[in-house]
């Protein structure tokens, strides 16, 4: 009689991974004019602002848009953060470890630079 000898050689290796930084966030919102009525089919006026720290906090990176992002006929606006026109900052170039960070929105529903609705929210990780 025969034996089997089976060897079982696991070996372990580090790997370290690192998280790689967006380069880009979409960003989506219905806009409504001061009146609360959807503002559909029409350019508005976005400026986004990266905060850190707090709602208030240091501008770490603020870009506007060229040509004006154009409403649906639902009033939804779409946006990719980071591909706009940079104002302050490079957006590959925030230290998202350093967090917490808020994201400020300013929108002018006229299609220039009037911001009249302003938005800011904490950015969270999914």
């Amino acid at each position: 009689m025969k034996r089997l000898i089976f060897c079982l050689i696991i070996t372990f290796s580090s790997v370290n991974l690192h998280p790689q930084s967006p380069q880009k966030m979409s960003y989506q919102s219905v806009v409504r004019n001061t009146s609360g009525v959807l503002v559909t089919n029409h350019s508005v006026g976005i400026r986004i602002s990266i905060l850190h720290g707090s709602s208030s906090g240091a501008v770490v990176y603020q870009e506007t848009y060229s040509p004006d992002p154009q409403t649906n006929a639902n009033g939804l606006v779409s946006i990719e953060i980071g591909g706009g026109i940079a104002i302050t900052g490079i957006f590959s170039a925030i230290d998202w470890e350093s967090g917490p960070y808020f994201l400020k929105t300013e929108t002018d529903p006229s299609g220039s630079t009037n911001y009249t609705i302003v938005g800011i929210s904490q950015l969270l990780s999914v």
